[in-house]
């Protein structure tokens, strides 16, 4: 079956779906991305905050995909947005000349300085497409005014709980697509076994999970569910062989409850400008 994409605002072909690693060895990273790109998956998904860069880049050679075929995206943390390597460094950990997405992480610490490193990155060729982790509010609106090249993605917490519709609303005008972390709510049982999901998991012949993750795709949003478990990553992938109608759309936004699983506040972004990581102790 082919990948569904969606086209970012530079044209750029981003999959539909990909792996998530967050939380991840860097081990348990290397599996799973072996495990996503046998089941079909072509985006990954990493950090240097989640310390498994090296796992990743390990399983993508393991995996006999070609380099040109994943779509791999990582994000810059806050303490290297100053540091003239830190996109080297993050390609040197990932076994790459180049990544297909890059973010700044956090809206945390000196966020323009690390915006502008991404444009020299992305003119470089070394990021095909830049982007924006966790921005919202005030701090969101203040990097895109400064920012010479828009924003491709915005990623953020978002579920049919949360549908981030403020932030989509001020990003609208560039074009730059969401990608949904949380996809199912944190794991919260509650959401995923909403009457609605159950019912449409019966109608179609799929689990809660996909009716969910397919939810998402047809939002538009790209949607990174993340597992260590080979069964889990092939069903979270195999939701593409139906389609939900517009009046099953219409039914799952009327769960929307604007409950979210993460509150950002400005003494986390604080911390996270401080927060020295030790990427030189990955195996």
């Amino acid at each position: 079956m082919t990948e569904m994409t969606f086209d970012l605002n530079n044209d750029v072909k981003i999959p539909a779906i990909g792996i998530g690693t967050f939380q991840m060895s860097a081990d348990q990273a290397q599996q799973a991305v072996i495990d996503a790109l046998a089941a079909g998956y072509r985006l990954i998904d990493t950090a240097n905050a989640y310390l498994n860069e090296t796992g990743v880049g390990r399983g993508m050679q393991a995996s006999g995909v070609k380099r040109e075929d994943i779509f791999l995206s990582s994000k810059l943390w806050p303490t290297v947005y100053t540091d003239d390597h830190a996109v080297d460094d993050t390609l040197q950990r990932l076994g790459t000349d180049y990544v297909d997405l890059m973010f700044l992480h956090q809206p945390a610490g000196d966020y323009l300085a690390g915006y502008r490193q991404l444009e020299q990155a992305y003119r470089d060729g070394k990021v095909k497409a830049i982007g924006i982790s966790n921005f919202e509010g005030q701090k969101l609106e203040d990097l895109l005014e400064h920012a010479e090249i828009k924003p491709q993605v915005i990623q953020a917490e978002a579920h049919p709980y949360f549908t981030q519709d403020a932030v989509r609303q001020m990003v609208a005008p560039f074009g730059t697509r969401l990608m949904a972390w949380f996809p199912l709510g944190h794991g919260d049982k509650n959401l995923v076994n909403e009457s609605i999901f159950t019912e449409l998991a019966q109608k179609y012949h799929k689990s809660n999970a996909q009716i969910i993750l397919r939810w998402h795709t047809q939002m538009g949003f790209v949607v990174i569910p993340g597992s260590t478990n080979a069964a889990h990553i092939q069903a979270n992938h195999d939701i593409f062989d139906f389609t939900l109608t517009d009046e099953d759309m219409q039914r799952i936004a009327s769960v929307k409850k604007n409950i979210r699983y993460y509150t950002p506040s400005a003494a986390n972004e604080e911390r996270y400008a401080t927060m020295q990581l030790d990427f030189a102790s990955e195996k």
